[in-house]
């Protein structure tokens, strides 16, 4: 890529979130504030009942007590509750960047042939395959990465929320940090970007390809093809021609062209039913931290099913920078 071309991209790049800033930005810092919040009233909740209750956690140095007689198997354990609660702060935000990709996608080359702007942006110097580029590492690169940094600070708040209300009861709350790995919850994180990226694009692909074909309610249209396939292939039994069962096709097919886009959908933490069943009986420590480790997620990328999605995705854009050229002059 030259530079007169990365520079394009760079403010299509620059465009999208400009457009898309409610969605990108203020969505993730929002669900933060609403997470953080509900947690600073349950706190004071239970602060008040606990007082108008007599009840006194940590009296007389028990708590800090009980922490200095934890052996190295306990403090791992305390360390995992600590990481939790940071990454308990992504599961909201998680859920409401997939609902942003989601609709992001079906109106990113839909909105601007429905009020006409596309007269304008065609009228430059761009490429179409540039344009879908953009919109594609704005849905599965900037939207994840500004989620990602809005999640590391709301969890480190709410890590700080805890200790200090802990620390009013008696414990040493720089003692108590030290058991938490933030940096390792941020590593975790942000190394788990490029497999979505991988994962995401069979249903990025899907919903843009619509967004691109369909002359209105690209939603219906989404959503609606998969699902009515679905059906008549589990009516007719069509799975049973190939030995599959109607879940194969429901799993395979309708889930990873709409729900794809939702982190932790189907094994995209490498781990499916069954491998789930095997960590059941692990440490909590060990399974915990197993589902956000990157050793065990990146285990995806020996599955032949990631990169048939990923092939299948590509084709998919293909297809939808294909009638981003043609439509309207159809």
């Amino acid at each position: 890529m030259n530079v007169t071309s990365g520079t394009k991209l760079y403010w299509l790049l620059k465009r999208e979130l400009w457009e898309h800033r409610g969605g990108f930005f203020w969505a993730p810092v929002i669900a933060g504030g609403i997470f953080l919040l509900l947690n600073l009233m349950g706190i004071i909740t239970a602060e008040v009942l606990g007082a108008s209750h007599g009840i006194q956690i940590g009296a007389n140095g028990g708590l800090q007590h009980i922490i200095g007689q934890m052996d190295a198997g306990d403090m791992s354990k305390v360390g995992f509750a600590l990481d939790n609660a940071m990454y308990s702060a992504m599961g909201l935000l998680i859920v409401m960047r997939g609902f942003v990709v989601f609709f992001y996608c079906l109106g990113a080359l839909y909105d601007d042939r429905r009020d006409r702007s596309i007269l304008f942006w065609k009228s430059l110097p761009i490429s179409d395959a540039s344009t879908v580029l953009s919109k594609v590492l704005s849905a599965t690169v900037l939207a994840p990465i500004i989620a990602v940094i809005v999640g590391i600070i709301v969890g480190i708040l709410q890590l700080v929320m805890v200790t200090i209300t802990l620390s009013f009861h008696g414990l040493n709350v720089w003692q108590l940090l030290g058991y938490a790995h933030p940096f390792r919850v941020l590593v975790n994180l942000v190394g788990y970007v490029p497999l979505y990226v991988l994962w995401a694009l069979p249903a990025v692909g899907w919903l843009m390809l619509c967004s691109a074909w369909a002359r209105s309610k690209p939603f219906l249209w989404a959503v609606a093809l998969p699902v009515a396939t679905g059906l008549l292939v589990s009516w007719f039994g069509l799975m049973g021609l190939f030995n599959q069962s109607p879940l194969w096709f429901w799993k395979n097919v309708v889930q990873r062209s709409l729900l794809s886009v939702f982190p932790g959908t189907g094994s995209l933490f490498g781990l499916d039913g069954e491998g789930l069943a095997r960590h059941a009986g692990n440490d909590l420590n060990d399974m915990g931290l197993g589902l956000m480790n990157l050793s065990s997620t990146y285990r995806l990328l020996a599955s032949p099913d990631l990169w048939i999605g990923v092939v299948i995705g590509i084709g998919l854009l293909a297809a939808a920078t294909w009638f981003r050229r043609w439509r309207d002059e159809a």
